[in-house]
C-alpha cells in the first residue's frame, strides 16, 4: 500500500507541474482583456484580474489536495487584505505564494523580476499589477502608492526560499517598506512537514508521505509604535530582529 500511495503521489506531482505550466500559458487567453490594454494605474481592473488568478490557483490547490500531494490548514485568513497592510510571510516552499493568493486574491505582491519572462507567469504579473523586485527608488514609490490606494501587499522578506536547515533569514528592506508607508504589518507563518518543493530540489524527489501545510496569520503590528522613539534605520533593524525571532519560534 505504501508503494502504491507513493506512485500515486509521484504521478499527481508530475501532473501538477504540467498542469501549472500548460494552464499558465493557456490562461494568457483569459487575461488578454487585461494585458492588451494593460492595468497600470487602474487598481479596480488589477483586482478583477487578481480574483481570476486567485480562482484558478484555488482550483490548482484543490487538485493538489484531492490528489494527496499536500494538505493545508489555515488560521486567521480573515485578518488578510486590509487597506495599507504589509503581509510578511516566511518562504519554505515553491507553493507558498500560490497557497496564499488562492485564498486572499486581492493582495498585491512583490515577485522576482525574472518571472516577468516566465511564459506561465508573465501575463498574470502584468494583469494583476504585481511588482517586480527591482530594489530601486522607483519600486519604493510604487509600494508607497500601493498602500495609499488602499491595497494590501504580500512580501516574502527572505528574498528566496528558506534553506533545508529551516532558519529564517530576513532582509531588512521588507521591514523598511512597512515602516515607511504601511498602516499595519502582519506576519504570516507557514509551516510544512515534511519539507518539500525546496530551492534546487528536483520535482521528482517527493517525500514518503503527504506534505502538510499549516498557515497562521499573526496579529497586526503598528509601525508607528516602532517609530515612536527611534529613527527609521534603527527601528527597521529592531523590528527585523523581532520578526526573525518570531518566525523562527513559530515555524520550528
Amino acid at each position: 500500500m505504501k508503494s502504491l500511495n507513493y506512485c500515486r503521489r509521484f504521478l499527481a506531482t508530475l501532473s501538477g507541474f504540467v498542469l501549472f505550466g500548460i494552464g499558465g500559458v493557456a490562461f494568457k487567453l483569459v487575461l488578454l482583456p487585461y494585458t492588451l490594454r494593460g492595468t497600470q494605474g487602474d487598481v479596480a481592473r488589477q483586482i478583477r484580474a487578481r480574483r481570476l488568478i486567485g480562482g484558478i490557483w484555488r482550483f490548482f490547490v484543490r487538485y493538489l489536495v484531492c490528489s494527496g500531494v499536500l494538505s493545508v490548514k489555515f488560521h486567521g485568513l480573515e485578518k488578510l487584505g486590509h487597506p495599507g497592510q504589509l503581509v510578511l510571510a516566511n518562504h519554505p516552499s515553491l507553493l507558498d505564494v500560490v497557497l496564499l493568493i488562492s485564498h486572499a486574491p486581492e493582495m498585491n505582491c512583490i515577485v522576482k523580476k525574472d518571472l516577468q519572462h516566465n511564459p506561465a507567469m508573465s501575463s498574470q504579473i502584468k494583469a494583476a499589477g504585481y511588482i517586480p523586485n527591482e530594489e530601486s527608488e522607483a519600486m519604493l514609490d510604487t509600494v508607497a502608492e500601493v498602500f495609499r490606494s488602499g491595497q494590501s501587499l504580500l512580501v516574502f522578506p527572505e528574498g528566496t526560499r528558506t534553506g533545508w536547515d529551516g532558519q529564517v533569514k530576513m532582509h531588512r528592506g521588507a521591514v523598511s517598506l512597512g515602516l515607511r508607508s504601511a498602516q499595519t504589518i502582519t506576519p504570516v507563518c507557514i509551516k510544512m512537514n515534511p519539507p518539500n518543493f525546496k530551492k534546487g530540489q528536483p520535482w521528482y524527489k517527493i517525500p514518503p508521505h503527504t506534505v502538510h501545510y499549516e498557515i497562521t496569520v499573526g496579529d497586526d503590528i503598528d509601525p508607528q509604535e516602532w517609530l515612536a522613539e527611534k529613527p527609521l534605520p534603527i527601528a527597521a533593524r529592531r523590528l527585523n530582529t523581532y520578526l526573525q525571532d518570531y518566525f523562527t519560534r513559530k515555524t520550528t
